[in-house]
Protein backbone atom coordinates (compact mmCIF):
# COMPACT_ATOMS: atom_id res chain seq x y z
CA UNK A 1 0.00 0.00 0.00
CA UNK A 2 0.99 3.33 -0.94
CA UNK A 3 2.10 6.05 1.19
CA UNK A 4 0.10 9.36 1.62
CA UNK A 5 2.20 12.77 1.40
CA UNK A 6 0.78 16.08 1.64
CA UNK A 7 3.19 19.40 0.06
CA UNK A 8 2.12 21.98 1.91
CA UNK A 9 3.42 24.80 -0.21
CA UNK A 10 3.44 22.72 -2.99
CA UNK A 11 3.33 25.91 -5.33
CA UNK A 12 6.24 27.95 -4.34
CA UNK A 13 10.39 27.00 -6.02
CA UNK A 14 10.79 23.89 -3.55
CA UNK A 15 7.41 22.55 -3.44
CA UNK A 16 7.21 21.72 -7.09
CA UNK A 17 10.81 20.47 -7.46
CA UNK A 18 9.65 17.92 -4.59
CA UNK A 19 6.70 17.27 -6.28
CA UNK A 20 8.15 16.51 -9.30
CA UNK A 21 10.90 14.28 -7.70
CA UNK A 22 8.05 12.29 -6.17
CA UNK A 23 5.73 12.10 -9.45
CA UNK A 24 4.87 8.54 -10.50
CA UNK A 25 6.37 6.52 -8.00
CA UNK A 26 4.37 3.92 -6.71
CA UNK A 27 5.11 3.51 -3.18
CA UNK A 28 3.74 7.48 -2.62
CA UNK A 29 0.25 8.99 -3.06
CA UNK A 30 0.41 12.60 -3.52
CA UNK A 31 -2.36 14.15 -1.89
CA UNK A 32 -3.24 18.04 -2.90
CA UNK A 33 -5.29 20.86 -1.33
CA UNK A 34 -7.89 22.66 -3.54
CA UNK A 35 -6.59 25.53 -4.71
CA UNK A 36 -9.47 27.59 -3.70
CA UNK A 37 -8.95 26.20 0.11
CA UNK A 38 -4.83 27.44 0.14
CA UNK A 39 -5.52 29.47 3.12
CA UNK A 40 -8.47 27.73 4.77
CA UNK A 41 -6.78 26.20 8.05
CA UNK A 42 -9.60 23.47 8.37
CA UNK A 43 -8.72 22.48 4.78
CA UNK A 44 -4.86 22.37 5.53
CA UNK A 45 -5.05 20.74 8.65
CA UNK A 46 -7.40 17.72 7.62
CA UNK A 47 -4.60 16.84 4.74
CA UNK A 48 -1.94 17.83 7.34
CA UNK A 49 -3.75 15.06 9.88
CA UNK A 50 -4.72 12.33 7.14
CA UNK A 51 -1.42 12.17 5.01
CA UNK A 52 1.49 9.62 6.68
CA UNK A 53 4.25 11.87 5.68
CA UNK A 54 3.76 16.00 5.20
CA UNK A 55 6.55 18.05 3.76
CA UNK A 56 6.10 21.86 4.87
CA UNK A 57 7.47 24.59 1.91
CA UNK A 58 6.49 27.35 3.67
CA UNK A 59 7.73 30.45 5.34
CA UNK A 60 9.43 30.17 8.80
CA UNK A 61 5.49 31.40 10.61
CA UNK A 62 3.92 29.70 8.32
CA UNK A 63 5.81 26.20 9.17
CA UNK A 64 5.60 26.72 13.19
CA UNK A 65 1.30 27.36 12.37
CA UNK A 66 1.18 23.99 9.86
CA UNK A 67 2.74 22.11 12.78
CA UNK A 68 0.96 23.25 15.36
CA UNK A 69 -2.08 21.98 13.55
CA UNK A 70 -0.81 18.60 13.35
CA UNK A 71 -3.31 16.17 16.10
CA UNK A 72 -1.53 13.34 15.10
CA UNK A 73 1.22 11.57 16.59
CA UNK A 74 1.86 8.99 13.61
CA UNK A 75 2.19 11.88 11.10
CA UNK A 76 5.75 12.20 9.91
CA UNK A 77 6.73 16.21 8.78
CA UNK A 78 9.96 17.50 6.83
CA UNK A 79 10.27 21.11 7.14
CA UNK A 80 12.29 22.66 4.45
CA UNK A 81 11.71 26.15 5.99
CA UNK A 82 15.02 27.38 9.17
CA UNK A 83 12.50 27.33 11.61
CA UNK A 84 13.18 23.92 13.50
CA UNK A 85 16.93 22.98 12.42
CA UNK A 86 17.97 24.13 15.55
CA UNK A 87 14.99 23.16 17.97
CA UNK A 88 15.00 20.79 20.11
CA UNK A 89 13.36 17.72 19.49
CA UNK A 90 13.55 17.88 15.37
CA UNK A 91 16.23 15.86 13.64
CA UNK A 92 18.59 17.50 11.42
CA UNK A 93 18.04 16.37 8.25
CA UNK A 94 21.55 15.62 6.86
CA UNK A 95 21.88 12.00 6.52
CA UNK A 96 25.60 11.56 5.74
CA UNK A 97 26.84 14.56 8.43
CA UNK A 98 27.51 11.92 11.39
CA UNK A 99 27.17 7.53 11.26
CA UNK A 100 24.27 7.54 13.37
CA UNK A 101 22.45 10.93 11.48
CA UNK A 102 20.33 7.99 9.28
CA UNK A 103 18.86 6.82 12.46
CA UNK A 104 18.02 9.73 13.79
CA UNK A 105 16.27 10.53 10.80
CA UNK A 106 14.53 7.14 10.40
CA UNK A 107 13.41 7.37 13.89
CA UNK A 108 12.01 10.29 14.02
CA UNK A 109 8.52 12.14 13.27
CA UNK A 110 10.15 15.49 13.04
CA UNK A 111 12.84 16.59 10.56
CA UNK A 112 14.47 19.66 9.85
CA UNK A 113 15.64 19.95 5.90
CA UNK A 114 19.04 21.75 5.97
CA UNK A 115 19.35 25.05 3.84
CA UNK A 116 21.36 25.17 0.81
CA UNK A 117 24.37 27.02 2.72
CA UNK A 118 24.62 25.05 5.67
CA UNK A 119 24.89 21.52 4.04
CA UNK A 120 27.93 22.90 1.74
CA UNK A 121 29.43 24.49 4.68
CA UNK A 122 28.62 21.71 7.29
CA UNK A 123 29.67 19.10 5.14
CA UNK A 124 33.44 20.77 4.40
CA UNK A 125 34.01 21.34 8.38
CA UNK A 126 32.13 19.12 10.51
CA UNK A 127 34.44 16.32 9.58
CA UNK A 128 37.73 18.64 10.05
CA UNK A 129 36.05 19.63 13.67
CA UNK A 130 35.58 15.95 14.59
CA UNK A 131 38.95 15.09 13.54
CA UNK A 132 40.51 17.47 15.56
CA UNK A 133 41.99 18.70 12.54
CA UNK A 134 40.11 22.14 12.99
CA UNK A 135 39.24 23.48 16.94
CA UNK A 136 36.14 23.71 17.77
CA UNK A 137 36.71 27.67 18.96
CA UNK A 138 38.86 28.40 15.71
CA UNK A 139 37.18 31.78 13.61
CA UNK A 140 36.35 30.52 10.04
CA UNK A 141 34.51 32.58 7.41
CA UNK A 142 31.98 30.97 4.26
CA UNK A 143 32.22 32.45 0.90
CA UNK A 144 29.07 31.56 -0.98
CA UNK A 145 27.51 31.97 -4.35
CA UNK A 146 23.56 30.61 -5.55
CA UNK A 147 21.79 31.05 -7.77
CA UNK A 148 18.86 33.56 -7.48
CA UNK A 149 16.04 30.48 -7.22
CA UNK A 150 17.42 30.69 -3.57
CA UNK A 151 15.39 33.53 -3.09
CA UNK A 152 12.20 32.15 -3.96
CA UNK A 153 9.84 33.67 -6.29
CA UNK A 154 10.22 37.57 -5.54
CA UNK A 155 13.87 36.84 -6.58
CA UNK A 156 13.28 34.76 -9.58
CA UNK A 157 10.68 38.04 -10.74
CA UNK A 158 13.36 40.10 -10.58
CA UNK A 159 16.73 38.25 -12.14
CA UNK A 160 14.26 36.95 -15.04
CA UNK A 161 11.96 40.39 -15.47
CA UNK A 162 12.71 43.38 -17.62
CA UNK A 163 13.83 46.33 -16.02
CA UNK A 164 12.40 48.32 -14.05
CA UNK A 165 10.73 45.70 -11.84
CA UNK A 166 13.76 43.86 -13.06
CA UNK A 167 17.68 43.69 -12.81
CA UNK A 168 20.54 43.84 -15.11
CA UNK A 169 23.04 42.79 -12.10
CA UNK A 170 25.22 40.14 -12.93
CA UNK A 171 25.96 39.61 -9.14
CA UNK A 172 25.04 40.65 -5.90
CA UNK A 173 26.10 40.39 -2.23
CA UNK A 174 23.18 40.09 0.37
CA UNK A 175 23.85 39.03 4.12
CA UNK A 176 25.68 42.41 4.91
CA UNK A 177 24.18 42.83 8.60
CA UNK A 178 26.04 39.46 9.13
CA UNK A 179 23.14 37.80 10.79
CA UNK A 180 21.92 35.58 7.95
CA UNK A 181 19.42 33.02 9.67
CA UNK A 182 21.25 30.34 8.39
CA UNK A 183 24.14 31.15 10.57
CA UNK A 184 22.70 28.96 14.06
CA UNK A 185 22.42 26.17 12.19
CA UNK A 186 26.02 26.76 10.60
CA UNK A 187 27.23 26.60 14.26
CA UNK A 188 24.83 23.76 16.06
CA UNK A 189 25.59 21.33 13.46
CA UNK A 190 29.45 21.59 12.66
CA UNK A 191 30.60 21.34 16.41
CA UNK A 192 31.69 24.93 16.32
CA UNK A 193 31.96 27.25 19.61
CA UNK A 194 30.67 30.08 17.42
CA UNK A 195 29.51 31.08 13.98
CA UNK A 196 31.42 31.81 11.21
CA UNK A 197 31.69 34.71 9.32
CA UNK A 198 29.06 34.14 6.39
CA UNK A 199 29.78 36.62 3.27
CA UNK A 200 26.64 34.82 0.77
CA UNK A 201 25.90 36.59 -3.02
CA UNK A 202 23.94 35.99 -5.88
CA UNK A 203 24.29 35.44 -9.24
CA UNK A 204 22.82 35.57 -12.83
CA UNK A 205 21.97 32.00 -12.91
CA UNK A 206 19.05 30.12 -11.74
CA UNK A 207 20.40 27.14 -9.44
CA UNK A 208 23.20 25.58 -8.75
CA UNK A 209 25.83 26.69 -5.65
CA UNK A 210 29.70 27.18 -4.87
CA UNK A 211 30.34 27.03 -1.03
CA UNK A 212 33.75 28.00 0.34
CA UNK A 213 35.71 27.91 3.45
CA UNK A 214 39.41 29.77 3.02
CA UNK A 215 41.86 28.47 5.86
CA UNK A 216 44.89 29.79 7.02
CA UNK A 217 46.58 26.59 7.78
CA UNK A 218 49.62 28.02 9.54
CA UNK A 219 47.18 30.09 11.93
CA UNK A 220 45.78 26.49 12.97
CA UNK A 221 47.29 24.93 16.38
CA UNK A 222 48.70 21.69 15.10
CA UNK A 223 49.34 23.15 11.36
CA UNK A 224 47.22 20.41 9.16
CA UNK A 225 48.01 20.53 5.50
CA UNK A 226 45.99 20.37 2.76
CA UNK A 227 46.30 17.01 2.13
CA UNK A 228 45.39 15.93 6.39
CA UNK A 229 42.03 17.68 5.57
CA UNK A 230 41.65 15.60 2.28
CA UNK A 231 42.29 12.28 4.00
CA UNK A 232 40.20 13.40 6.47
CA UNK A 233 36.96 14.24 3.99
CA UNK A 234 37.81 11.20 1.67
CA UNK A 235 37.28 8.76 4.83
CA UNK A 236 34.73 10.51 6.55
CA UNK A 237 32.85 10.25 3.02
CA UNK A 238 33.76 6.89 2.34
CA UNK A 239 31.03 4.96 0.42
CA UNK A 240 28.71 7.85 0.82
CA UNK A 241 26.00 7.83 -3.15
CA UNK A 242 25.44 11.52 -2.46
CA UNK A 243 28.31 12.99 -0.92
CA UNK A 244 32.04 12.31 -2.92
CA UNK A 245 35.08 14.16 -2.47
CA UNK A 246 37.15 14.84 -5.60
CA UNK A 247 40.93 13.18 -5.63
CA UNK A 248 43.98 14.84 -5.02
CA UNK A 249 44.50 14.38 -9.12
CA UNK A 250 41.34 16.28 -9.82
CA UNK A 251 41.81 19.08 -7.45
CA UNK A 252 45.77 19.60 -9.00
CA UNK A 253 44.51 19.44 -12.51
CA UNK A 254 41.92 22.20 -11.79
CA UNK A 255 44.72 24.33 -10.10
CA UNK A 256 46.20 24.48 -13.15
CA UNK A 257 43.16 26.75 -14.15
CA UNK A 258 44.33 30.11 -15.41
CA UNK A 259 43.42 33.23 -18.15
CA UNK A 260 44.68 32.56 -21.12
CA UNK A 261 44.25 33.22 -24.96
CA UNK A 262 41.43 30.79 -24.98
CA UNK A 263 39.77 32.60 -21.41
CA UNK A 264 39.54 30.86 -18.20
CA UNK A 265 39.75 26.72 -18.32
CA UNK A 266 39.20 23.87 -16.01
CA UNK A 267 37.73 25.29 -13.41
CA UNK A 268 34.56 24.38 -10.95
CA UNK A 269 31.00 25.23 -12.49
CA UNK A 270 28.59 26.41 -9.65
CA UNK A 271 25.62 24.62 -12.44
CA UNK A 272 27.44 21.42 -12.84
CA UNK A 273 25.66 19.04 -10.29
CA UNK A 274 21.76 20.90 -11.28
CA UNK A 275 18.73 18.69 -10.90
CA UNK A 276 21.15 15.86 -8.76
CA UNK A 277 20.98 15.18 -4.82
CA UNK A 278 24.92 14.66 -5.42
CA UNK A 279 27.19 17.33 -3.42
CA UNK A 280 31.39 17.49 -4.20
CA UNK A 281 34.03 18.43 -2.09
CA UNK A 282 37.28 19.62 -2.66
CA UNK A 283 40.73 20.29 -1.10
CA UNK A 284 43.29 23.22 -2.59
CA UNK A 285 46.65 24.00 -0.92
CA UNK A 286 49.06 26.47 -1.69
CA UNK A 287 52.33 25.73 -2.91
CA UNK A 288 54.02 26.61 0.55
CA UNK A 289 51.60 24.84 2.61
CA UNK A 290 50.42 27.60 4.46
CA UNK A 291 46.69 28.41 2.65
CA UNK A 292 44.07 26.12 1.97
CA UNK A 293 40.44 26.58 -0.14
CA UNK A 294 37.63 23.88 1.04
CA UNK A 295 34.59 24.03 -2.35
CA UNK A 296 31.82 22.35 -2.38
CA UNK A 297 29.75 22.52 -5.06
CA UNK A 298 25.85 21.35 -5.16
CA UNK A 299 22.54 22.55 -6.46
CA UNK A 300 20.99 24.93 -3.97
CA UNK A 301 17.53 23.10 -5.23
CA UNK A 302 18.51 19.49 -5.40
CA UNK A 303 20.87 18.13 -2.75
CA UNK A 304 20.29 22.11 -1.07
CA UNK A 305 16.44 21.46 -1.05
CA UNK A 306 14.26 19.60 -2.58
CA UNK A 307 16.40 16.28 -3.17
CA UNK A 308 17.18 15.93 0.52
CA UNK A 309 13.69 16.10 1.61
CA UNK A 310 13.03 13.39 -0.70
CA UNK A 311 16.30 11.31 0.55
CA UNK A 312 14.58 12.53 4.39
CA UNK A 313 11.50 11.28 3.59
CA UNK A 314 12.29 7.99 1.88
CA UNK A 315 14.12 7.77 5.21
CA UNK A 316 11.47 8.36 7.15
CA UNK A 317 9.17 6.01 5.57
CA UNK A 318 11.73 3.49 5.36
CA UNK A 319 11.91 3.51 1.62
CA UNK A 320 14.75 3.19 -0.22
CA UNK A 321 16.94 6.05 -0.05
CA UNK A 322 17.72 7.24 -3.36
CA UNK A 323 14.31 6.53 -4.55
CA UNK A 324 13.16 8.94 -6.84
CA UNK A 325 16.69 10.50 -6.65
Amino acid sequence: MAHTVFIDGESGTTGLQIRERLAGRADLEILSIDPARRKDADARAELLNAADAVVLCLPDDAAREAVSLISSNSVKVVDASTAHRVAAGWAYGFAEMAKDQRAAIAGSNRVANPGCYPTGFIGLVRPLVEAGLIPSDFPLTVNAVSGYSGGGKGLIAEFEGAPPAGTHDAFRIYGLNLAHKHLPEMAAHTGLDHAPVFAPSVGRFAQGMIVEVPLQLWAIPGKPTAADLHVALEAFYMGERFVEVASGAECAELQKSRAGAGGYVATLDPEALNNTNRMRLYVFGSADGRQARLIAQLDNLGKGASGAAVQNLNLMLGLEEGAGL
